[in-house]
Parts: C-alpha cells; structure tokens; sequence
C-alpha cells in the first residue's frame, strides 16, 4: 500500500494533460484565439475542434484540478484571474490534444511499446518520472520503486486507471518532443544569412540627423479628412485582424466603502473584544471564534505578520498583550504566550500508521511504541519504515528531507523543532500516528506562540444598502436614456472596459466581473445590462458600447482607434514640406539644420538591429535609411515614429569578419525554430474549425 500512497500523493494533477509541459505551453501560448458561435452549442459541449466536441464535464474536472494546482503554487483560496488563468490553461491544453493528436497521425508519428516501456522503467526516464519518483536532492530515480509501483499499482483498480494516465502523458509528451524534433530539423539557415545578421548586430553608423516633431503642431490645428482615415486603413489592413471576438463596456461604480460612522462601530466592537481578549479563559479558543484571518495556534518566525504588528509583538515578553493596532484595513490584537528560541528547520524521518488498520488510534500508538522501543535497542529505522509505514516516505527509509515551520501539520511540527536530536517522538495527527526521528536541527531563531485576532473594516450592512439602492435607481432611470449623460449629470465617474475577451477573468477598474462579462456576451451594443452586478467593494451598472467581432475589423470599428496615428499622418505631410524646403539648395545637414532653425544632433555607434536613436525612441525608418546610404550625401525627407527627419551619414565601421558561420547559423537556428513551431501551430488553428463555447459555462 506503500507505494500506492506514494504514488496517490502525487497523481492529483496528472490528469490535467499536456498543458503543463513546456513544450505545449509554448506551442500554444497566446495564438489561441478562436470565434465563437456559441448559441447553437449543445448544453453540454463547452466548445468543439475539428468536429471533436469537448464536454463540459470532463472539461470542468480538468479546471477544477488546474485551479487547485494554482492555488497550491500562489497560494490563496483562488479568485476570477486564477479561474480564468485556469480555465484558459485547460482549453489550450484541449485545443493542442486533438489538433497534435491529428498531426501525429498524418504524419505517422508514433510511440511504441517498447519505447514506451523504456520511458518509464529504462535508463532515460522520461522528465515525468523523474519528477515523481526521482531523489529532490540528486535527481536520481530509482529503477526499482518505479517497477515495483507499476507492478503492484495495475492490481488496484483505482491505482491502475492512475497509472494509465501516467502513461498517457509520457507518451503525449514523448510525441510532442518528436514533433517539435522534426520541425526543428526542417530549419535552415544559409550561409548569407548568417552573415548579413553578423553585419546587422555589429556594423555601426555614426551620423547627424535634424528633426521636427509632430507635437510641434497642435493637434487642434490639424484637419483630418477621410480620405486620411482610408489611406491608413488601406496601407495597414493586416493590423486591424481581430483573433476572436471581443466586447467592449462602459460602468458605472457605486462604491461600498466603509462611512465614517462604519469605522466609529468597528472601533467601539474591536475595544470590547479587545476587553473580553485579555481576560479570556481560553486564547485559542477565543482567537478562532472571533479572528476573520485564522493565525494558526502555534509557533511562527518573526516576519510572518503585517509588519506593524510584527516589529512590536516579537520584542514583547510571555503574557504581553498587544492591539488594537490599526494596519492595512484592519485592527490587529495579539496575545503573546510564550517566546523561545527554535531551529530555523528541521531534517526528519517518520513510520505513519493508520489507525483505522490497526483497530483504532489507542493501538496504533501501542504499535508505534512498540516500534520505537525496538529502535532504541538497535533495530533500524529505515527497514521498520519500509515494513510498516503507509506513508510514501516508506521506500526511502522514512526520511522527509529538511523542511521549516509551517510546512507540516501542528502536532507534527511541535514534536519536530521542540524536541532534539536524536529523539523518538510518537504523536498523532489527521494523518494517522506517527514516530518521528530528529535526525538534525539547523539554525536558530526567536520565536512566538502567538493568540491573535483580525477584525477587518467592513462596510455595514446600511452603507452596502444605501450603496445598492443609488445603483437600482439609476439602473432604473438608465434605460430610458442616456448612459453617459446621466451619469455625467448625476456626477457619477464612466470606466470604460474595451476588448475583453469572453473568458477573461478581469476587466479594468473591476475586482470580479465573470458575470458581467458573461452577460455582456449575450447583449447587443447599446444594450444596459438588466441587472446591478455585485463586486468586492463595490455595485456596478454597465452598458454594452462596441462589439468586434472576429477577422478584419471594418474602418468604422477602429477609426477612434487610429485617430492619432492618422494625426500623425496629416503632420507628417506638413512637416515634409518645411524639411524638403530646407533640403533644397543646402551642400549639408548643418545647412539644413540653420534653415529649420533646429540642432544638428550627433549619433555614434547605431546597429541596425537595435534601431533606438538617443533622444529620440526607436525609428526603424530612419535607422533602415542610414544603412541604406552613402557617407556625405543628404538624405531626403522620412516620416518616422515622431517627426520628420534629415540626415547625413559622417561614415561606417565594418566588424571583423565572421570566425565562425557554423556557431552564428546554430544561434539563428535556434531562435528560427522557435518561431517555427509556434507558426505551424498557428497554422494548425487556422486550418480548423474551432468553436468555443466557455463562455456559457464560465
């Protein structure tokens, strides 16, 4: 049973799927973006591909254990951005099964069974098997617990649909690594190539350079027709494809922040608790019931608490008692109960005995007594522990590693860091019974057995009313007109939301906003959404304002959107006229730089690569003409990212000539297949027929 434990400890995530591993992680990234017709979509599929629905209960499994992973790597009990995070994780994890899953096939890329075999029990595991069986400190797996699991394991039914989803992930990434080998084969970089970017990253221009800005004009001055819209539009269509659909609203808050008269009631509730605090019979006790952040009742390092109460409560002696402190929103009283000195951590073993085996709790620790009294005449500890513990510390002779307060339950950690080395120790926990070797002790530091309480500044419940009552009025009176101008005669402040996405888990301005966004996905534009949408600390009402959808957006839909650059666009025209003026007649850029009235400015040393110039922000345009010019001839006129400019090259600076093509065509390959495979996945997405129906369910 051991080694079921031991393999049940780690399988909670496993089938979770490819999504991971590094490899998917960067073959999907941000490319999927799909549409999304989602009203015709079957109650149960959460979305399709390539004619493979994906059913929402399957799906929200697989969420489920993704945000568990979440919240178990950042901590917290997870919010709307770690669902979100999550959700996206798994769909881009479907997405890249059946798409990849297809490829493989059509390739005729394939994992045997010998292969496979291989990648579990032979001499190269695969990464997944050194990550569960392999030693934290030398990476070593060892061969023979790895056999023995998958031996015993496929005799427990349970166990055994474990292991085969152990399988299947090893051999899912054992093709995805075939297949981002075969892309990367297929790269090549020439000769030619490999020198030109040697020159790119190392020939240098030193040149003088004359500019006028476009915020020289006033913007105000500036008449933009139509036709300068269009122009724009035409010359950069391919910026304005919109991946997926997106909405766009406008809000109102109406905030639930606590009144004056909140904090005075908060004040006067903690100064009695703080009264009934330091005279109560029981400090755990009273601290649980009444605390709304739960410390745990037992010994913490300095650090652990708001610095406030930290820098005070770690100096103070047993029986001191501390607060109201007001920190952070909220007030803080502290009990001190005992202070000592204690190791920073603590390397261990232990034998876990499960009581419900033994015939209950009384005689597994009569067994653990016994155990102990056989080590203390001599027997070893490491065979007890594989014959008898089912924890899956057993095939490793018990031993724990070093571990630091907090990571252990209570009773487990008390017995730990209080006891010393070389000590025996026979506790229970919600685990089962213990006995636990403390085989060292490393460090020393102060620390505090602490009672505490946390009384956060709320809103009452009248403030929350009032709050909700302001927003339903003007829910009401909103539907009739308009939502802007209302808002804006009643004083109330616009946020504005543009291009979210429909399973986005945040919006700008809004802590939770899943279901507005939700709603505003089954909205038309220039609807108000029908209800008043409850946020941490706040109520919102919103407005549908634009909705993109998916492909090439029409010139209305971003003509607010490139405003300023089509500005630009009209100064840029201004402004070559005054600078070809200038240029006309002149014998250099001093010359032309005394007519514009502007300095000559001075660059050294620009690559072609690394187009900044200094002062002035990046300017490929300019920067690509220097090296497409001769020295002490003027340029003419270039519209670049900021004003217009003129330029003379004073000369160039050749490098060495390339030692060694070999190492640079390496280096180009490298970074080419990379793109690469995020390319051809890309293209694998365009080519199929994607629905995704998340936001109907998330």
């Amino acid at each position: 049973m051991g080694l079921m434990t031991f393999l049940r400890n780690r399988a909670g995530y496993i089938l979770i799927g490819a999504i991971g591993f590094a490899i998917v992680a960067f073959l999907v990234g941000d490319a999927i973006n799909v549409g999304k017709p989602f009203w015709a979509a079957s109650q149960k599929v959460v979305g399709s591909v390539d004619g493979e629905d994906i059913n929402i209960d399957e799906f929200g499994a697989k969420v489920d254990q993704s945000l568990a992973q979440f919240k178990q790597q950042y901590g917290g009990s997870g919010n709307a951005q770690m669902q979100a995070m999550a959700v996206d994780n798994v769909w881009q994890g479907e997405v890249a099964r059946v798409l990849l899953g297809k490829e493989y096939n059509r390739l005729g890329i394939n994992v045997s069974g010998d292969e496979l075999a291989d990648l579990i029990k032979g001499d190269n595991p695969s990464p997944i098997i050194v990550q569960y069986f392999g030693n934290p400190q030398t990476g070593q797996v060892d061969r023979a617990q790895v056999i023995r699991t998958f031996k015993e394991g496929y005799k427990d039914p349970n166990m055994a649909k474990q292991l085969q989803a152990v399988e299947a992930e090893i051999e899912r990434q054992a093709l995805q690594q075939k297949y981002v080998k075969m892309i990367s084969n297929a790269v090549y970089v020439t000769s030619l190539e490999a020198n030109d970017e040697y020159i790119n990253r190392n020939k240098l221009a030193n040149f003088k350079y004359v500019g006028l800005e476009y915020a020289s004009i006033p913007d105000a001055s500036v008449k933009i027709a139509e036709s300068d819209y269009s122009d724009y539009y035409n010359d950069n269509k391919q910026r304005f494809e919109n991946p997926t659909e997106t909405r766009a609203f406008e809000y109102v808050s109406f905030s639930v922040s606590p009144t004056k008269e909140d904090s005075a009631a908060v004040k006067s509730q903690v100064e009695k608790l703080a009264a009934d605090f330091k005279t109560a019979a029981n400090d755990s006790l009273f601290a649980a019931v009444n605390s709304d952040v739960k410390v745990p009742y037992t010994y913490i390092n300095k650090g652990k608490l708001d610095p406030a109460v930290d820098s005070v409560v770690f100096n103070l002696p047993a029986g001191s008692f501390f607060g109201p402190k007001f920190s952070g929103n909220s007030y803080k009283l502290v009990k001190v109960i005992d202070t000592r000195f204690s190791p920073d951590s603590v390397k261990a073993s232990h034998i876990l005995l499960d009581a419900s085996k033994l015939g209950g709790v009384d005689k597994a620790v009569k067994m653990a007594d016994s155990l102990k009294g056989l080590i203390q005449k001599g027997a070893s500890f490491a065979t007890l522990a594989a014959q008898y513990s089912v924890d899956g510390s057993k095939d490793k002779g018990g031993d724990l590693g070093t571990f630091a307060r907090g990571q252990m339950v209570p009773e487990f950690e008390n017995a730990a860091f209080n006891g010393s080395v070389g000590d025996l120790k026979v506790v229970t926990s919600q685990f089962g019974v213990h006995l636990i070797k403390i085989e060292k002790q490393i460090g020393s530091s102060k620390v505090a057995k602490l009672a505490y309480i946390e009384k956060s500044l709320l809103a009452s419940n009248k403030t929350k009313d009032a709050a909700y009552k302001k927003a339903s009025n003007f829910l009401s009176e909103v539907k009739g007109g308009s939502f802007s101008e209302l808002a804006q005669k009643k004083g109330y402040t616009v946020g504005v939301a543009d291009k979210i996405t429909p399973t986005q888990g945040f919006a700008p301005g809004l802590d939770n906003p899943r279901q507005l966004i939700r709603d505003a996905y089954d909205a038309k534009k220039g609807d108000v959404l029908d209800q008043v949408y409850q946020m941490d600390n706040s109520f919102v009402v919103a407005r549908v304002t634009d909705i993109r959808p998916k492909g090439t957006l029409p010139l209305d839909a971003v003509k607010k959107d490139i405003e300023p650059m089509v500005r630009n666009l009209v100064k840029a025209k201004m402004l070559k006229e005054k600078v070809d003026k200038a240029l006309q007649g002149a014998a250099n850029i001093d010359q032309v730089a005394q007519k514009l009235a502007k300095p000559a400015t001075p660059v050294q040393n620009i690559v072609f690569s690394n187009p900044i110039i200094p002062g002035g922000g990046q300017e490929n345009k300019v920067v690509g003409a220097v090296f497409g010019s001769q020295p002490g001839k003027l340029s003419k006129a270039i519209d670049g990212e900021r004003g217009v400019y003129a330029f003379s090259v004073d000369g160039f600076t050749n490098p060495a000539p390339l030692a060694n093509t070999y190492k640079q065509k390496e280096i180009m390959m490298q970074a080419t297949a990379q793109r690469s495979l995020g390319a051809a996945f890309q293209a694998l997405q365009d080519k199929s027929d994607i629905k995704d129906n998340r936001v109907k369910f998330y």
